[in-house]
């Protein structure tokens, strides 16, 4: 099992103590925990968000229905046995910021929680029981060196917490470095910017089962498309649902509603 990159990951919420007793509460005076979101100190009993940012959440409601927007927009371009995102990407927003604080700036953990809470979710949904494993959009290794980490890696990882599933990486990889979706600004052009850039090491480790493929952000979803159909080209056998921490509204409801992702 260890040979293709499963493993099993301890569900606990609450980060390890690093220093125990009065040294602990020494620490916390000195640097409380802020919320990610809005950046006011965390309430005692609070976890990553304040009450009021936690209230404020713009969640879409999506983990819980099967027939759900996100779903009906990948219609007859993917095959996927459930699709949802967990909340809208609201532009000009604190959770705009809070998401690009772990995609750009180095605050990956902020990316695990949330996973955590989605995972929390999606179990509580019941449509993801069925799910074997969980895989992470991966990075090239080129930007990945440079960025420090894969925050999807560290998204899937809470997720699979939350689900009590297995996290799987290094099966699924991007073979061909690619420019970042972000800076690809033409529609059509994104789609042709992640063709055949990934590639599948070990199909049998995947085949016949059911994969959660999870990303941070979902806009065109060309990205996840591409891996998708990378993994069943290969995997002919496997089942395939997608899960995203974050919609854009306008890709759901914009003037792009009318057909495709």
């Amino acid at each position: 099992m260890h040979r293709y990159s499963y493993y099993y990951i301890r569900q606990s919420k609450q980060p390890y103590p690093t220093v125990p007793g009065y040294f602990t509460e020494i620490f916390r005076l000195f640097f409380p925990e802020r919320c990610a979101a809005c950046g006011n100190v965390l309430p005692d009993g609070s976890y990553l968000l304040c009450p009021h940012c936690r209230w404020d959440m713009p969640l879409t409601g999506y983990c819980g229905v099967h027939d759900n927007p996100v779903y009906r927009k990948f219609g007859g371009l993917l095959p996927v046995a459930e699709a949802s995102s967990w909340l809208f990407f609201v532009s000009h927003s604190r959770y705009r910021d809070m998401i690009h604080s772990f995609k750009y700036r180095g605050q990956w953990k902020i990316s695990r929680k949330l996973g955590s809470l989605m995972g929390d979710a999606l179990h509580e949904s019941g449509l993801y029981d069925s799910v074997d494993a969980v895989v992470p959009v991966p990075l090239h290794s080129m930007r990945r060196l440079r960025r420090g980490y894969n925050q999807a890696e560290y998204l899937a990882e809470g997720i699979a917490c939350g689900l009590g599933k297995p996290l799987c990486t290094g099966n699924v990889v991007r073979s061909r470095h690619n420019r970042s979706q972000a800076s690809t600004r033409v529609r059509d052009e994104r789609w042709d910017n992640v063709k055949n850039i990934f590639s599948v090491r070990h199909p049998e480790a995947l085949d016949g089962r059911h994969i959660l493929l999870v990303d941070d952000v979902l806009t065109t979803g060309a990205t996840l498309i591409s891996c998708a159909e990378t993994i069943l080209h290969a995997c002919p056998s496997c089942r395939i649902s997608v899960s995203t921490l974050a919609v854009s509204a306008h890709e759901l409801f914009g003037r792009h509603s009318g057909g495709g992702l």
